[in-house]
């Protein structure tokens, strides 16, 4: 394989262009890398599978997770195609990335993804409960080759789903976009064929698909992986809400394992509230995946699903009887994130986002992201960026600073801009200014301080 340390580079700082950022445009795919990437994952996959596999034989027992009505689904043999496409589709994929930093990044999911499926296997093994029927000797060969290193064991969470998910990601962007509806439809019914092949029961399913969306949040396009970004945060609030976040996880993944049965859905808003926890222990707004257009990443809108739900549904609760942005200045709005349909109707020519958690509809208008923390004190360098994004935006037309309520983040920014604009002389007078604009923003004594101290940052900086 060459030197090993050099092919494992860390992923870039950026997101990624379409080809390397250390060589020309005319540089060739990395065909030689990704040979070498193929030569190592291929053998670790299957001995690694094995091993588990072979470890679960070992014991005297192990449990499975089957639901009544999975009796009813039909063994189909010719399923075993797709079921088997997955395998060449896996290869060519390492062929398909364009540059080596995305290469790289997918090689590395896929790594991943097999190293934490095997120690679930170790840990938490579960087995397929079926006496699968004989098969026609059509499709029979292709059941007993697979049958000669996939045991009945070793199911939750399906490596096989994971792997489609971080493939997935990979094929959609080598392919045009008319051809997407075709790779989701074959990406689907890969999915279906590990239940009507009688390889795997329902509960591998979406514990797979979350395992697979979890390396794709982990190891982003374009950053570094996210353990490379986290710091522990020293401020108090955000230690607050990171706990009320974590202990929210544990009762609630504590009631779906207590209840059992269909309630392990819950499970998955656990799971959710869990990553939200450790972002605002250790990570920034930037963690949520936020795309520089205002949208979320398919796979981050799943592992945040439920937590996104929620997160909307509170943004249209309190702002239900005042929708509409206020202006504080002429040139710019304050309000909340806005919906599909809304852009447009808010007299905004330009969007400056603040909202970290929830997407963004932008509608074609200017848009930039300065995506903030709920509920935390942003650090000075991050209001100074929205500050120059709202001068940036303002050529447009009437700016709209946005976050999910329009309350907090949006609010303080915007008095930041009024102090920039000469239109407010000191911090309390801009804050002042923004409240009789907006009387519900929630700006105090703390805000306040914030606001001088970066109003003294940048004089420092001059």
């Amino acid at each position: 394989m060459g030197d090993i340390h050099r092919l494992a580079g860390p992923p870039p700082l950026s997101r990624p262009p379409l080809v390397d950022a250390q060589a020309g445009p005319d540089e060739p795919r990395p065909w030689r890398r990704s040979l070498a990437w193929l030569v190592f994952l291929g053998p670790f996959f299957f001995v690694s599978y094995g091993f588990a596999t072979w470890v679960s034989s070992q014991r005297a027992e192990v449990g499975f997770i089957v639901f009544d009505w999975e009796h009813h689904i039909p063994l189909l043999p010719w399923t075993i195609l797709p079921y088997w496409l997955i395998d060449a589709l896996y290869g060519v994929s390492l062929f398909l990335c364009a540059s080596r930093r995305d290469l790289d990044t997918h090689a590395w999911r896929l790594l991943l993804a097999q190293l934490i499926a095997v120690a679930c296997f170790l840990v938490f093994p579960l087995r397929f409960s079926f006496a699968r029927d004989e098969v026609g000797l059509t499709w029979r060969w292709l059941f007993d080759l697979l049958a000669s290193f996939d045991k009945p064991f070793n199911q939750a969470p399906s490596l096989h789903i994971a792997l489609l998910v971080i493939l997935l990601q990979v094929y959609l962007r080598a392919v045009p976009r008319a051809w997407h509806l075709l790779v989701h439809g074959v990406a689907l019914l890969i999915g279906v064929s590990v239940l009507t092949t009688w390889q795997h029961h329902f509960i591998d399913v979406p514990t797979g698909v979350w395992l697979g969306c979890l390396v794709v949040w982990l190891l982003p396009d374009g950053h570094l992986p996210l353990f490379r970004r986290a710091r522990i945060r020293r401020d108090p609030r955000r230690l607050r809400l990171s706990l009320a976040y974590a202990g929210a996880a544990l009762l609630i993944a504590c009631l779906a394992a207590g209840l059992a049965g269909g309630w392990l859905w819950l499970l998955w808003p656990a799971a959710s509230l869990a990553l939200v926890a450790l972002i605002y222990a250790f990570l920034d707004g930037a963690s949520f995946g936020k795309r520089a257009d205002g949208s979320l990443p398919g796979a981050l809108g799943v592992l945040f699903g439920p937590y996104l739900l929620g997160a909307w549904l509170n943004s249209r609760w309190w702002t239900r009887r005042h929708p509409a942005p206020d202006s504080p200045a002429p040139g710019l709005l304050i309000g909340r994130i806005p919906g599909h349909g809304e852009v447009g109707r808010d007299r905004s020519g330009a969007i400056v986002d603040l909202c970290a958690e929830l997407p963004c509809p932008t509608s074609g208008v200017p848009y930039s992201l300065v995506p903030l923390l709920d509920l935390v004190e942003p650090e000075v360098g991050e209001i100074e960026r929205a500050v120059r994004a709202i001068d940036a935006a303002n050529p447009a037309g009437p700016v709209l600073v946005c976050c999910a309520l329009g309350l907090a983040r949006s609010a303080l920014v915007a008095a930041a801009w009024l102090i920039h604009a000469g239109i407010a002389c000191r911090p309390e007078a801009a804050v002042a200014h923004v409240r009789a604009a907006r009387p519900r923003v929630v700006l105090g004594a703390r805000e306040v301080k914030l606001l001088h101290q970066w109003w003294q940052h940048r004089a420092d900086d001059r």
